[in-house]
Order: C-alpha cells, then sequence, then structure tokens
C-alpha cells in the first residue's frame, strides 16, 4: 500500500531533479541520481511514483533459453501485472542495454495498469514506440532487438541498484527532462517542501538575472535585503 502522500506527490511534479540532488547533498546523499539514463520523451510532465524493483543478472543459457517468457511465474511477466498503481517500475539491468529489459508491449501493459512509469539502467526494444506513448519512461540507449537473454529476471521488489543509485522499494523515485533521482522514503515529505522553496527562490534569481542583476550577493543570498525582496516577489506573485 502507498505511503507516498498526495501533496508531497504534487509538489514533486513541479521540481526539478537538480533541485532535489541539492537538497539531498545537503543531507549527506551524494549517489541518489541514477547515472546514464535518459528520457526517451523529455517533453513529458516529471514522473513521480514509489519504487517497485525488478533485478536481473547475467544469464545462465541453460536456465534462461527464449521459451521461459512462456512462463506465467517469469519476473519480469509477474512485476508487469504486479506493480501497483502510481508506482515507478525500476529495473537493475546491470548497466547493460545488450539485452531489452522490456518492449513496447510490456511498457503499454504497465501504463495501462496505471504506473506512473518505468526506469531501467539497460535498454528498452521498441524505443521508437515507447516514446511516442504518454508514459515516462528512462533507459540508457536502445537494446538490440533480437538478443533477448543475455541477462535474466531474478526477483522482484528487493533492494537493488540502478545507474549505481541505491534503490529500496517503496523509495520516490522523480524523473524529468534531465534524469532520475532517487528519494529515501522516510525523506520524501521534506525533500518536497524544501525543493518547493528552492524553487521559488530560484525562480525568483532567474527573474533578476535576466533584468541584468549580478550574482553576487544576489545567488547566495549573502546580501541581507535580497531576502526582503524575495518576500516582496513571493507576496505579489503567490508563491
Amino acid at each position: 500500500m502507498s505511503t507516498l502522500k498526495k501533496e508531497t506527490r504534487e509538489k514533486l511534479k513541479t521540481v526539478s531533479t537538480a533541485t532535489i540532488c541539492t537538497a539531498l547533498f545537503k543531507r549527506g546523499f551524494r549517489n541518489q541520481f541514477i547515472q546514464n539514463v535518459h528520457p526517451l520523451n523529455p517533453n513529458l510532465p516529471n514522473m513521480v511514483g514509489e519504487a517497485f524493483t525488478l533485478r536481473y543478472i547475467p544469464a545462465r543459457e541453460d536456465l534462461n533459453p527464449i521459451k521461459v517468457f512462456q512462463d506465467r511465474s517469469h519476473p519480469q511477466r509477474k512485476a508487469i501485472e504486479e506493480c501497483p498503481p502510481g508506482a515507478v517500475m525500476v529495473i537493475d539491468s546491470r548497466k547493460d542495454p545488450r539485452a531489452a529489459s522490456a518492449g513496447s508491449i510490456l511498457v503499454t501493459r504497465l501504463m495501462k495498469r496505471g504506473a506512473a512509469g518505468i526506469v531501467t539502467d539497460g535498454g528498452f526494444r521498441d524505443s521508437p514506440e515507447i516514446a511516442k506513448l504518454p508514459f515516462p519512461a528512462y533507459h540508457q540507449r536502445p537494446s538490440a532487438p533480437t538478443n533477448l537473454t543475455a541477462h535474466q529476471a531474478i526477483d522482484i521488489n528487493v533492494p537493488i541498484g540502478c545507474g549505481d543509485a541505491p534503490v529500496w522499494p517503496g523509495d520516490v523515485i522523480v524523473g524529468d527532462g534531465e534524469g532520475v533521482v532517487v528519494i529515501p522514503a522516510h525523506l520524501a515529505d521534506e525533500i518536497a517542501d524544501e525543493a518547493v522553496e528552492m524553487t521559488a527562490f530560484e525562480d525568483f534569481v532567474t527573474e533578476k538575472v535576466n533584468e541584468g542583476r549580478s550574482i553576487l550577493g544576489l545567488y547566495p543570498p549573502t546580501d541581507e535585503f535580497v531576502h526582503e525582496e524575495f518576500a516582496v516577489w513571493r507576496k505579489t506573485r503567490g508563491r
């Protein structure tokens, strides 16, 4: 059952992964951004949801022939059918895109079941079709269309590594046009609150810089009057 508050989800939809990473760094978390994964469609709204994980290992050929996909209990198939609505499927594909983590049919099924998105540190096949879906999907690069069995799905909803980031089931996953960050579940509310505050201030700063203002004393706000300016700016803009 989801523990992610609706208001926290909505706040995280309005902030960038860069801002979230800064908030996490302030708390000593340096490895929460998933490395080398990219959105197939960077123009979609933010992806936000709790992690539901799938883990792959290197294939052992006698245990992973193509006929394993006929098994209804196959971990990849089960994961697609069991990922909760509102969750993000996060796949540990060993940072190896040679074999597909999934294809367009499985991703479409995940979308139709109400998931919030999918992330793999490997690759997808049918990536042009997936890119056309109104569904956030992140991967390293397209997979070889016929190389299905270089790795094998082995476990569902266990702690994994994805693109060098640690992911526990239930962690909060946020994706935007740059990439994907993992927020430890117990920090989600406070990170969301801080990220919203940081975003408001950075919007204020951006406006002032566009007006020709120097960043010195403004960013960071070492001049005391900047805080007063920001308070007035927020009031006038309802931020």
